[in-house]
């Protein structure tokens, strides 16, 4: 008969509890203020700009503030990052990235989970993502497949077309969801947002 893990602990060595390895707090959100969003473009930059010398005007591309973006966390400090573009009938991952030191540590299916529940509430059953061509392995092991065998290439990086398929959402936010539900926060659509507060006030209809 085997200890339980309780009997385990009590009669481990004190010192050998005492340097037990502790798992990191990982944690991934939706981007909702400035301080965030530096904190994204601050990864993005350790990444792509000093470790694969992409050009800044490059990786700042435009796109940024027409985005979603998901930043995550390690011990609560800024680990990795994802931005979402939304086109008709996909989504569109960009900009997937983990800082070196948090590498293997699980920030990134952290990040890719939050990304795809966003996409899922939203109605969107596929992702696509174009993949540096060296990365399509660690893509597919997150569930993406290739569209086609093109190669193509942008900022001195071969690239693939890859799209995974979610599973349906049955929460999913669409032209019949309660107006008030579509006026919370981004990502955070089930928790009564300010505007649903400010509805305990009694219409005044005050004109300018």
């Amino acid at each position: 008969m085997y200890p339980s893990s309780e009997t385990a602990a009590m009669t481990a060595p004190i010192g050998a509890l005492l340097e037990a390895p502790v798992a990191p707090a990982i944690s991934a959100n939706i981007v909702r203020d400035a301080e965030e969003l530096m904190q994204t473009f601050a990864v993005r930059s350790a990444v792509y700009m000093a470790e694969q010398d992409c050009p800044y005007e490059e990786e700042f591309d435009g796109n940024d503030y027409t985005s979603t973006h998901i930043l995550g966390r390690v011990d609560g400090q800024p680990a990795g990052c994802l931005r979402l573009r939304w086109f008709a009938g996909f989504a569109k991952a960009e900009r997937m990235t983990v800082m070196r030191s948090y590498r293997g540590s699980g920030v990134a299916v952290r990040i890719l989970d939050e990304g795809f529940e966003l996409c899922r509430r939203k109605g969107y059953s596929k992702v696509h993502v174009h993949a540096q061509r060296r990365l399509v392995p660690h893509w597919q092991k997150a569930g993406f497949q290739p569209v086609s065998n093109q190669i193509f290439h942008f900022s001195d990086h071969e690239y693939v077309s890859m799209v995974i398929e979610l599973a349906t959402c049955k929460q999913v936010l669409d032209q019949d969801s309660d107006p008030m539900l579509l006026l919370r926060p981004e990502g955070d659509f089930d928790r009564p947002g300010i505007l649903e507060r400010s509805a305990e006030r009694l219409p005044t209809n005050p004109a300018g």
